[in-house]
């Protein structure tokens, strides 16, 4: 059984994709082990307590760099014996030095099709205001793994969605949530818990 951490800021929507494909018995060589999240307030926190996780907080402000916060999260996921990282709505970007120590091993969920609106300030309603706003009649949503490079490692898995023409940022960002992002996530950390299982925890 690898055990997972969940990285959140927000709400949680994401983890709550996760705790509920855990119960459906969709992830059964995954462990959700540890929530992590960046803001004190975090619904999510909420979320992961109601399941029984372990939770922690850890918020950038309380550290004078950002490579001092990716000591302290190191610190952390140690201590988890962490085995696979998801980022879910995490609003930190992690320096080069995180995302090499834990290369393979850490995904993130984005609510576009990349290479389409992401990169820097691109997250939350941004993301959907900019697909209204270039006129596309697809969007989605993508996992794939973290480097350093926002939102640049390679694709695992997308999900297509069609954009209406009546559609808010609040309206498209819910329906992606609804038909891509909660489906592929759990999916994709099924299929990474899957694969470092079959072959005794190598990278990928």
């Amino acid at each position: 059984m690898l055990n997972i951490a969940v990285l959140v800021s927000g709400g949680g929507s994401n983890l709550q994709a996760l705790i509920d494909a855990k119960t459906r018995g969709e992830l059964p060589r995954g462990r959700l082990a540890l929530v992590v999240s960046s803001k004190a307030r975090a619904y999510a926190l909420k979320r992961a307590e109601a399941a029984g996780i372990q939770t922690a907080v850890l918020r950038p402000a309380d550290y004078p760099s950002s490579e001092h916060y990716a000591e302290a999260l190191t610190a952390l996921l140690t201590e988890a014996k962490t085995d696979l990282i998801v980022l879910a709505g995490f609003l930190v970007v992690l320096p080069k030095s995180f995302t090499q120590r834990f290369a393979g091993r850490i995904i993130n969920v984005h609510p576009s099709l990349i290479p389409s609106f992401c990169g820097p300030g691109y997250y939350g309603l941004r993301v959907h205001q900019a697909a209204l706003d270039y006129g596309v009649k697809l969007t989605g949503a993508t996992v794939h793994y973290v480097t350093e490079v926002v939102d640049g490692g390679r694709i695992i898995l997308q999900k297509g969605v069609e954009v209406h023409p009546d559609d808010t940022p609040e309206t498209l960002q819910r329906r992606v949530m609804e038909e891509a992002e909660w489906v592929i996530l759990p999916k994709a950390v099924a299929l990474l818990c899957d694969k470092f299982t079959n072959t005794e925890g190598e990278l990928p």
